[in-house]
């Protein structure tokens, strides 16, 4: 979800108001993911990198989590959403902590769509955590490391979409991207909607996934 910054840039205002539109677009993606039957929906909020940013902003950042969690958890009960988190939460401040403890444990029982939201998530560090535990159990396969990733037991990922005009993962779901089709596009963040995921998926209905074969 990239270019919450940049939007706001261009129509100078500060960043913290590209982050709250940000927050905005995430609510009308995850209402259509439902509605348009998503297995899982992944959102990578916040990177181990993103705590070099300046103080201010990770603090509104921390603070738009909270109030997107208090806002939108009644519905994820109603609807049937499942939320589940990657990265380590548990470094975040003490009340958004329990706030997404409570979140997870009363989604927990949802069947409907999964939101997966990545939090202090980096790819780099969720592969070495993985592998670390899978040396202590035995043999490291790529089976035994995959069963340790932050994401065992969700769907395999189908589908990266990135926004903004950025052609890279970022260290975003790197071992998961293995044969992942991929979208870039120049919209920003802000600015996406629900008719470009209808258009993202479109796209990937069209390729012929191989795998390494022919």
């Amino acid at each position: 979800m990239d270019g919450n910054g940049r939007w706001a840039k261009k129509r100078h205002l500060p960043r913290v108001v590209g982050h709250e539109r940000g927050v905005e677009a995430v609510r009308k993606l995850v209402r259509a993911a439902r509605e348009m039957g998503l297995e899982a929906l992944t959102l990578y909020a916040f990177s181990t990198e993103n705590w070099r940013r300046p103080e201010d902003e990770v603090s509104a950042l921390m603070g738009l989590l909270k109030r997107y969690i208090l806002a939108d958890l009644e519905e994820f009960v109603a609807n049937n959403v499942r939320l589940r988190i990657i990265g380590d939460y548990s470094i975040l401040a003490s009340d958004i902590v329990a706030l997404l403890d409570d979140a997870l444990a009363r989604t927990a029982g949802n069947n409907g769509t999964t939101l997966v939201v990545a939090l202090n998530y980096g790819s780099q560090d969720e592969i070495a955590r993985a592998a670390t535990r899978a040396a202590a159990k035995g043999p490291i396969t790529p089976e035994t490391i995959e069963a340790e990733l932050d994401t065992a037991g969700l769907p395999a990922l189908d589908l990266l979409i990135r926004t903004s005009g950025e052609v890279r993962l970022s260290n975003f779901l790197l071992w998961q991207a293995a044969y992942t089709e991929m979208v870039f596009t120049d919209v920003l963040w802000p600015d996406f909607t629900p008719a470009h995921l209808e258009a993202a998926l479109a796209e990937f209905a069209q390729r012929e996934r191989r795998y390494g074969g022919r």
